[in-house]
């Protein structure tokens, strides 16, 4: 039996910090390089030959930059991930289980989001990782199940990004565009390949807007449909009189019985994916420690208000039984619900305006591929997880190695050109739907386990600067829920909703991330030769950030004095 290590506390760092804010101070624990080495305007924003040169290592500095502000921090928290999974695989969905299993399953896979972010804004103010949260899994779980997460991540992202090129390029045919879809692919390839010129200023920027777009666009929607549901559409539309929920009795709220309703969780989840990435940006963020946490609440608001109460309205306007919502082929625009109730109303032009804004979210998500999966591949070889080349960052910041592996996968998208190229697709597909659910099911676990470890060395609740709103009880019910979706998928997998049993193809093209993360897993531990790790073996001092925790219980004390709906409003703002 492994012997109890030696572990220092880290000292706080006590300090006031002479602004007057009431909000808790925090220090990095880590110098940022860019205080030590800041070149010119031109190769910081990665515009130079300079630029590409390697960022020479000092010891104790960070080698990405830190130049993502709390504004850039928030918006990727509430809008990053929405993109086609919310616009058009919701359609898919509602044809699928009907509009009471896609309120239900959404909002069950929301309350799994909520308390997933949550552990991971607990651990990554705890301790600040640079690149990839799946070095929780490897300090508090497994370093073997660290690895297959790690990789598991990259992959998912990179798998992503041929997809959404190719929705992209699908997007544009919306307007019988005569053009190739080859071209349209090429053209937002070279897009997201100058955005990242920049590297994460030009990810975050890129971030912001497309979020603001996509939000102003969600917002705009819901008020029209309220419009449209009361019965005051154009005549030339269907809602000119009151219409109310009479399609939750016509054809009705659920559709294909349970085998429908379980359908619908996978396709929730896809639509969630990336909402994790908020913790990987705080990395490079100006102050991770003071900005997350806000960020984190603000996973509250995505969830209720963009994705509950718009799919409630899609509910209420589209017919689930709709020819429509099938589409024709890997994702249809025109499948969208949000395009098919602009169309059923008459809006002129409403639907045209849609369908741009799925064009910019999965290009976003594209953007968000190529960073996730990037800082990943950067982390993984910095602890010896991968080639030690991908650790390679340039004087601009940029993991230059990680970043043109990543990119590299998006070439797969004119394999759609081919005449075999969906059915390539349905197998990538395959391989990153349920790669998410891993990742979540971890986070929450590597939570779990922090929070035993950290009693086990003799720390209190009071030591911890940020908490989770439901601690480790929402960590299980966050873990219990992604273990329901993956029976839940596994059911669906062999008996689809269309009657039946599926054969192996069939089987494996809704189950394949099972059997490769278990790849990935054995790879690990026959890289590592490590396993489960006992609490006593987990390390819960080395790498805690340093807090100013005089401000900290101050803040604290001040917050006990409020009313409780003023409490309340402080934990979800």
């Amino acid at each position: 039996m492994a012997s109890k290590p030696d572990f220092t506390e880290k000292e706080a760092v006590m300090g006031k910090t002479g602004t007057g804010s009431d909000a808790p101070t925090y220090g990095d624990g880590q110098a940022t390089y860019e205080q030590y080495d800041r070149p010119g305007f031109w190769t910081r924003n990665g515009c130079t030959l300079e630029s590409f040169k390697e960022r020479k290592a000092i010891d104790g500095l960070a080698q990405l930059n830190h130049t993502m502000k709390t504004r850039h921090l928030h918006m990727i928290a509430i809008g990053g991930s929405i993109g086609a999974g919310l616009f058009v695989g919701s359609g898919n969905a509602l044809s699928k289980g009907g509009p009471a299993s896609l309120l239900i399953c959404f909002g069950l896979i929301g309350i799994m989001m909520f308390n997933v972010v949550y552990a991971l804004g607990e651990l990554a103010v705890m301790y600040p990782v640079s690149g990839g949260f799946y070095t929780y899994s490897t300090r508090f779980i497994d370093p073997s199940w660290g690895f297959a997460m790690g990789w598991n991540y990259v992959f998912q992202w990179a798998i992503v990004l041929p997809l959404e090129l190719t929705v992209a390029g699908i997007t544009v045919e919306y307007w019988n565009a005569n053009v190739h879809i080859g071209i349209w692919i090429t053209i937002f390839f070279l897009i997201i390949v100058l955005i990242n010129v920049f590297g994460v200023l030009g990810y975050a920027e890129e971030e912001f807007w497309s979020s603001c777009l996509k939000l102003t666009a969600i917002v705009i929607f819901m008020i029209i449909a309220l419009v449209l549901v009361c019965g005051g559409g154009p005549e030339r539309g269907i809602y000119h009189e009151y219409w109310g929920a009479r399609l939750w009795y016509d054809p009705g709220a659920f559709r294909h019985g349970f085998k429908g309703f379980c359908s619908v969780f996978v396709t929730a989840a896809f639509a969630f994916s990336g909402t994790e990435l908020v913790g990987l940006a705080a990395a490079e963020s100006q102050n991770p420690a003071k900005s997350l946490p806000g960020a984190v609440k603000q996973v509250f608001w995505r969830i209720t208000l963009f994705y509950i109460l718009g799919l409630l309205f899609v509910g209420l306007l589209v017919r689930s039984d709709d020819k429509r919502l099938l589409g024709s082929g890997y994702i249809d625009v025109q499948a969208s619900p949000f395009v098919i109730a602009s169309k059923d109303a008459g809006l002129i032009g409403f639907d045209s305006f849609m369908n741009v804004v799925i064009m910019v979210s999965v290009i976003s998500i594209g953007m968000s591929g190529v960073y996730g999966g990037s800082r990943t591949l950067t982390a993984l070889a910095e602890q010896g997880y991968a080639p030690k080349f991908f650790a390679y960052i340039d004087r601009s910041g940029r993991p230059l190695y990680s970043t043109l592996f990543v990119i590299a996968w998006g070439l797969l998208a004119y394999l759609n050109l081919a005449a075999a190229g969906p059915v390539i697709f349905e197998w990538l597909l395959a391989l990153s739907g349920l790669a998410a659910l891993f990742t979540w099911g971890s986070i929450c676990l590597a939570h779990i386990r922090f929070r035993r470890a950290w009693k086990y060395h003799g720390h209190t609740l009071e030591e911890i600067p940020f908490r989770s709103v439901f601690g480790v009880a929402g960590s299980w019910i966050g873990l219990g829920l992604v273990a329901i979706v993956l029976i839940a998928q596994f059911y669906v997998a062999i008996f689809p909703p269309g009657g039946g049993t599926s054969d192996a193809e069939g089987f494996f093209k809704s189950y394949l991330a099972l059997p490769v993360v278990i790849l990935f897993w054995i790879g690990g531990f026959m890289w590592k030769r490590s396993g489960w790790l006992r609490t006593h073996q987990m390390d819960v001092d080395t790498g805690r950030r340093e807090v100013d925790w005089e401000t900290i219980r101050a803040t604290r004390e001040k917050l006990a004095t409020y009313s409780a709906p003023r409490r309340i409003f402080h934990a979800m703002f």
